[in-house]
Order: C-alpha cells, then structure tokens, then sequence
C-alpha cells in the first residue's frame, strides 16, 4: 500500500515530522496536499500529507491508518511554500503549513469546522401554479407560499420569512406535486462595498501608464513562455498617478493569457476600496480574503480560488498564500508599508514571499509605491508614473517650524484650517499617536503614572476612559489626586488623536470631524464605513494615525496637516528616517486631487532633517540615494542582513540565562563574517522580562540556516524552560 508522509499540524518545535501513515481502502485520493485526521500517539492530530511513497523504513507491522481524510485540501504548490516559510523563517513545518490552510479548518483534529452552507430551495411546479387558480383546495399559508414561488424558485429560510410556511407546509406541498425541493450550496456574503471614486471601466490611460503597462505586458509574456522573465519590477509612481488602474491593466492582461492574480494591500480598511473598484471592472471573478470576514463567507471565497472560480484575489498580506491557481501577477500595492511584515510565528515578510511564490510559478511581481523602501529601489527594474494622471501638480508643502511654539498648532496651521471651514471643503490630518494625551504627571513632584505591567507610560484617554497601557490593555480609572504627594496638580502632558478631535471639533463649526484609529474602530470593515461617511460628507476633517496616509482618494481634500512630524525620528531605528520620509510623502498625497488643488503643513521640530526636507520637496529619488549612501556606510540593509532571537520569562534570571544559553549556541554555528550583538534589555512587557540578540550578516542563507540549527538545538532544553523565545528574519 502507498505511504503517505504527514506533517502533524502541532505547535511544539520538539516534535516534527514528517511521518509515515499507511493508505488503505478508501484513501485512493488522498495526495500531496491532503489534511488528514491522523492518530498521534494518544491523540487525534490533524496533518497535511507533503509527499508519497511506495515504501517506508518504519515496519509494516507499526504502520497505522489515517483515520479520516477531509474534503478540504491544500495545493501542492502552496504546501511547498508553506514549508519553504517555515524553514526561512526559522519556524517550524507545522506552522509553515499553518500559513496555507483552508479557512476553518483549525488546527485540532476535533474542532468543530466550516462547511459549505447548504440550503433547501423550493420551486413550485406547474401543477402548484395552477392551484393558485383555483383549481385545488388551498390553505393560507399554502397559498401564500404559492404566490411566494410564483416569481421564481426561493430558499426555505426566504419563503418562511416571507410567508410565514414551515418545513412541513413545504412537506405537504411536496408530497401534492405542487413544488419540488432540493439542496443547493448557497455563497455566504463576503462583499465590500467601495470608497471614494471609482474610474470608468474604459478610462483611457495616460502616456505614462500605457508605457508601463506595455512593459508589464511584455513581463507577462515573456514569464508565459516560461524564458525566466520572472525579473520583478517596482512601479513607482507619485501618489495619484495612477498605479492602481496600471494594476487592473496588468490583472487584464493576466488573465487575457489564461493567468490568475492577486493584489495585495497593506490594510484590511482598504480592501473595500480596492476590491469595489477590482470588481467594477471584472465582475464576480474577483475573491476578498482576510482575517476579518466571518469564517463561512472566507471559506467560500478560499474555496472559489482554489476551484478556479474566482481568478484574482484581493487582500492584505495573509492574500499572498491564496489558492490562485497558475498565477501570473502578483501586485504589492504599498509595498513600503511595514504592515507586510507578520508579528507572529512565522514572522514572515509578505514581500518576501510574494518573491519566492513567484520564482517559483513563473509569475510576474509588481511592487508598487509613490516611497520605494531602499531595499526596493536598489534591487528592483523600475517601471515610473513621474505625474498625476489629472496632470495636476503635486501640492506644495510647507515645512512649519514648532520650536518655541506652545500648543498643538501653529498659527499657520489655524489659519489654512480656517479657510477649509471657509470654503466648505475636506482635510486629513495626521498625528501618529492615540488616546488624549501620551502620559500623566503631577506638576508638583513629578510623578508619572506607569503601567504595573509594562515598563511605559499609560496613556490618557478622554470620554472617561481613564488610563489605558497600549501594550498589555492594563486600564484604570484617572486619578483625582497624586499618590506621592497629595496635589491635585496633575498634567496631561502632550496631545493624541482624541484631543485634536476635541479641539477641531469645537474650533471648526459646523465642519464635522471624523476619527480614524483603533480605538475608534473595531475591525477593518468599521474602517470602511468610516471611510465613506468622510467621502460622502459635504466637508469635513478626518484626524488620525497613519491609517488615514494609506491609499485613500478623495478628490475634496484640500488640505494635509501632519503634527509632530518628527516623533519617528525618535525611535532607536536604522528605518526611522525612510519611515518619516515615507508617512509625510503619503500624508501629502492625500492633497489636491481634485480641481480644488490642495496644499500640506508639517509641523515638526526638526524641520532641517533630511527625510522632511526631502519629503517638501517631493524628491524620493534624493532621499533614497542620501539614505542608501548612509546604510551602506553603518551596513544596514540592503547592504547586509539581519535576523533577531527575541526571549521573555516573568523570571529575570530565566530569561538572562536562556539568551546567554542559545548565544553561545549561535557563536558556535555563524559564519565568520556574521556578527553577534546582545544579548541586550528591552522594555518590560505583560510582566515579562525581554532581552534580544541581534545578528548581523552579508550571506542570509548560511546565517538563517545557522539560526535555525541553533535554536532547534535550545528547544526544550533546560535553559530555556518558562522561557518563550522567537525568530524574526529581517526584523521590522
């Protein structure tokens, strides 16, 4: 009997497969990419079949059976990629494939899981038409289920709903020959309604765009010819100048040449946008996926890609593993944004394996971004938008001086608000920080309140909701009094998103404001609601973090603003200045898409940093040749590459010894030219103590595989009992 070879679907780094199993009876479709239900020791696992076999060196005698095979599986290609992401992420196998699971499936071989939804659909026959008109004795619900049919077959749920008949009217209407049952798999809801403009599906491409897509058309070709024509591009084009339409060109050509896609973005509050405009243009062809659809309606859509149904998928970066079958695009629409990268294990890089989903399918990958990252504009062949598809300029920015300024706004930044309110127009205004104010003092000694938990300040948040850690979610009520002295003097120091939207909400009457963070919001699709009650509104303002600089267009926007523009150059970060240049750029692309045109102020206090200076002017290629010039002088990507081992235990001790522990095991495996920093403090975090090493290397494959050695070697070890520790390659 054939082998089958299982990964069992576990969460442990001492147990990895793969294992044999042996294919009975009824197993004859079970393949590469099968999830099984599989005995395991004592329990039940589930596990994805990575391979067959015709023989095993396990003894016949102690082979045992998979106990189950489910409908949903894997394809092939996808469990190679899902292995490949275990292995360059210093994961493991398991959670590799984790990655490539069909939606509601789990990872328990007793979890309760989706299905498709099946229904009854009843129709009425001739005969039961005919009783409408008199020719049979009918009760009232009966006829009223009739008249209810006579427009065309419904649902069971929609005919009880509209008239009032149960399961057994239905019976008794089935069992006279006036309707016919039957059971058909019904789609669960997983539309996304759009934001803000959506172009005709005819509009004629600029000079600009047409060049790029006959370059991306002849990448398409010659990827189909399978000549290595796999080189990615990155399409850079000044915000506004038209990169998504470019995306949808190159999404037609791909499927003209019998290819699917997928277009990734960075956030699930923009997939309404991107996926309304998707299928304005394709149709139903078109399959949302993300984390925030209820279980069933993601399920379906995984389930129409992977039969073909469904040809491009839109979504954030969980997309780029979509069941797309032959892919031939692959678009990363702001790929500079670090929201690409995945907090948890696997913490992979979206981008990343976008490039080596597409090495390996032949498909074509764009990456598109009005601020390239440096890694990007030094490795990629450029494909460039240099205008606006309107042929408007792009809005003058000023730089706004706020040193010996008191107050949250310049005078300057009062005054063009003033003329917003004036003109009854719209404005975004960016601050990067929540709540109302960053941390709480007493003026009298001093005292700063502080999280028990974590090693930061607590965060004061107006509406009554006191004091709030961003890290742990730690909240208390705000104090009347300090608990060192006694004073009633205490000061919320700084602003954050909820006091600028008190304070522009009284300044600008009648001018409603709207708010956009996650604090205000619960999921992405409350973001898009937000979104378009902002596109749908006469004229207002909206305030918020950098959610409000990514991808929206509204033509009404006159107006940037972004306060404190330097706050991120304060962070201890290589990317802190590409970071700034990139928030301001976007922020100030909002602006002046409309025939309004539009201006941007930046208020900082550093107004002669480079990445602002740079930003004014609207000059991505200076900023990122000054910026190359300076990585390459400290050796920071993309001159070289970095992999961080992070630990953290309530215990000190356990964790000061665990870091020293699998140091020692990395000093023994790196390559010579590979250098080893740390392992160094980080912050307190829910009550746990958090060091970090960090390597720093040229060669990435020897230097990941010497990683991964080391820390399979540490696993379960004593040192790092109690101890949770974790990978990340290419650290954010």
């Amino acid at each position: 009997m054939p082998i089958a070879k299982v990964e069992p679907l576990l969460t442990t780094r001492n147990v990895q497969g793969p294992f044999d199993y042996r294919l009975g009876e009824g197993m004859a479709e079970v393949g590469v990419g099968s999830v099984l239900v599989v005995p395991f020791g004592r329990r039940r696992v589930l596990g994805v079949v990575t391979g067959l076999a015709e023989s095993s060196e396990v003894p016949e005698g102690r082979l045992v059976e998979p106990l189950e095979a489910l409908d949903a599986g894997v394809p092939p290609d996808l469990v190679a990629l899902g292995l490949w992401a275990g292995r360059e992420y210093c994961s493991t196998p398991a959670r590799g494939l984790g990655l490539v699971m069909p939606p509601g499936i789990g990872t328990s071989a007793d979890a309760r899981r989706v299905r498709p939804l099946v229904e009854l659909e009843v129709e009425a026959t001739p005969e039961g038409l005919a009783a409408l008109t008199g020719e049979g004795r009918l009760g009232s619900r009966q006829r009223a289920a009739l008249r209810a049919l006579a427009a065309g077959p419904r649902g069971a749920r929609s005919l009880a709903a509209a008239a009032g008949a149960d399961r057994a009217a239905i019976r008794r209407l089935e069992q006279r020959g006036w309707v016919v049952t039957r059971e058909v798999e019904r789609r669960r809801d997983a539309s996304a309604a759009r934001v803000g403009a959506v172009p005709d599906a005819t509009v004629e491409l600029t000079e600009a765009q047409r060049v790029a897509t006959e370059r991306l058309a002849a990448a398409l070709d010659s990827a189909s010819e399978g000549s290595g024509g796999t080189q990615p591009l990155l399409l850079h084009g000044v915000t506004g100048s038209g990169k998504t339409e470019v995306y949808m060109e190159a999404a037609r050509m791909a499927l003209e040449r019998g290819r699917g896609a997928i277009m990734l973005v960075p956030e699930i509050a923009l997939t309404p946008q991107t996926v309304g405009r998707f299928r304005e243009r394709f149709g139903d062809i078109v399959a949302l996926l993300h984390s925030k659809l209820a279980a069933g309606a993601r399920y379906d859509e995984w389930r129409r890609l992977r039969s073909g149904e469904a040809r491009i998928c839109v979504g954030p970066r969980s997309a780029v593993f979509a069941p797309v079958a032959d892919l031939g695009l692959l678009v990363i629409d702001e790929e500079h944004d670090s929201s690409y990268k995945q907090e948890g294990d696997p913490r992979y890089d979206a981008r990343e394996v976008a490039l080596e989903r597409c090495a390996r399918s032949g498909a074509v990958l764009v990456a598109g971004t009005a601020t390239p990252r440096p890694e990007s504009w030094r490795g990629l062949e450029r494909v460039t938008l240099p205008g606006r598809v309107d042929g408007r300029r792009l809005p003058p920015v000023d730089v706004v001086d706020m040193r010996g300024e008191r107050g949250p706004f310049h005078r300057r930044t009062l005054a063009a608000f003033g003329e917003v309110t004036k003109a009854r127009s719209k404005a975004i205004l960016l601050i990067n920080r929540r709540g109302w104010a960053p941390h709480l003092a007493c003026r009298s000694c001093g005292h700063a309140w502080e999280c028990g938990d974590c090693d930061v300040s607590l965060v004061v948040h107006g509406g009554g909701g006191g004091l709030r850690c961003h890290h742990c979610g730690h909240s208390e009520a705000a104090p009347q009094a300090c608990p060192d002295c006694g004073s009633a003097t205490i000061a919320r120091v700084g602003a954050g998103t909820q006091r600028i939207e008190a304070e522009l909400a009284e300044l600008l009457v009648p001018l409603p404001v709207f708010r956009l963070d996650s604090d205000s919001l619960g999921d992405g699709a409350h973001a898009g609601e937000l979104l378009r009650r902002f596109d749908r509104a006469e004229s207002g303002v909206l305030i918020g973090t950098q959610m409000v600089a990514k991808g929206h267009d509204f033509p009404e926007v006159t107006l940037g603003v972004v306060l404190d523009a330097d706050a991120t150059l304060r962070f201890p970060d290589f990317r802190a200045e590409e970071r700034t240049f990139a928030l301001i750029t976007q922020l100030a692309g909002r602006s002046g898409r409309g025939k309004a045109g539009g201006r941007v102020l930046v208020q900082t206090l550093a107004p002669d940093a480079p990445s602002i200076r740079h930003a004014a002017q609207h000059d991505s290629a200076g900023f990122l040749e000054g910026e190359l010039e300076r990585r390459e002088a400290l050796g920071y990507p993309p001159f070289s590459h970095l992999v961080e081992v992070l630990f953290a235990a309530r215990e000190e001790t356990r964790v000061d010894g665990a870091a020293a522990h699998v140091r020692e095991l990395l000093a023994e495996r790196l390559p010579d030219d590979a250098e080893l920093l740390g392992p160094a403090p980080l912050f307190r975090r829910r009550n746990r103590h958090r060091r970090r090493l960090l390597i720093k290397a040229a060669r990435r494959g020897v230097t990941v595989d010497a990683v991964r050695e080391a820390v399979a070697a540490a696993a379960g070890s004593a040192p790092l009992r109690e101890v949770a520790f974790a990978v990340d390659v290419d650290p954010q």
